[in-house]
């Protein structure tokens, strides 16, 4: 038996009734920046291709391979999970649904329950939403929390999230990978670039009195809370062992 290994290739957009071609345009381009490609339209309005791909900016491709349905049903037909976004409750509509960050853990516990089939993520039209027929062919409810002040999301940024957490989870490692990214050494780098400081410090006499091992620990602690990355802690230390040679 062949594994299952949930990545992008499986995520399908589907945008219900959408009907301004700058958003859907936009999320052209939001889904090639997240690594996704399968977008499904369903009963869409009459959508002007000028400023649509003049939004989509190097995405034209995901909306010419684009696939229209008459029904959400007819959309996610081959689907394992179908996800309906919102954010209204109601009795007629589902009670618990799931941000998109405890969306994406969810998928990324169960991947051996969909079967190599798409899970589908289903966007209402940009004014009303979902309506309660359209949120009950779905099987699961996902939300983005929001200020009451203002609860209405733009479709694209809604979008957007959700990709972006998608990519988070699912995308390649290597893409995600940023260059200068921040990651703190672990501790046991930590303690070796302690003691490889503080024998330096030795070298030149700095230790002619007990308190080595009270700088150590001191030193240790202050390099774990500036957490300082491996560039980081050799420039320190290159610092120390220049000062030594020059006989600081």
């Amino acid at each position: 038996m062949v594994e299952y290994v949930m990545d992008l290739s499986h995520i399908v957009i589907v945008l219900c009734r959408a009907t301004e071609p700058g958003n859907v345009g936009a999320i052209c381009r939001v889904m090639k920046n997240m690594g996704l490609s399968r977008l499904r339209m369903v009963s869409p309005g009459v959508l002007d291709e000028i400023p649509l791909l003049a939004r989509a900016i190097h995405a034209e491709d995901v909306w010419r391979s684009a696939a229209f349905y008459d029904s959400i049903a007819d959309a996610t037909a081959d689907c394992s999970l179908v996800v309906g976004t919102t954010r209204r409750r109601g009795r007629k509509r589902k009670s618990i649904t799931l941000d998109p960050r405890a969306l994406t853990a969810w998928i990324a516990q169960k991947p051996q329950n969909y079967n190599n089939a798409p899970l589908a993520l289903v966007f209402g039209n940009e004014r009303t939403g979902l309506d309660d027929e359209e949120l009950n062919l779905c099987t699961i409810a996902s939300h983005i929390p929001v200020s009451d002040t203002f609860p209405s999301i733009n479709l694209s940024h809604a979008v957007q999230i959700y990709a972006y957490e998608l990519f988070l989870a699912f995308g390649d490692a290597a893409e995600n990978q940023v260059k200068g990214a921040w990651v703190p050494l672990e501790l046991s780098a930590v303690n070796t670039l302690t003691a490889e400081i503080t024998d330096t410090l030795a070298s030149f006499g700095f230790y002619k009195y007990p308190g080595r091992d009270e700088q150590t620990r001191f030193l240790r602690d202050i390099i774990c809370r500036a957490g300082l990355t491996e560039k980081e802690g050799r420039y320190f230390k290159d610092m120390l062992v220049k000062a030594a040679r020059m006989g600081v």
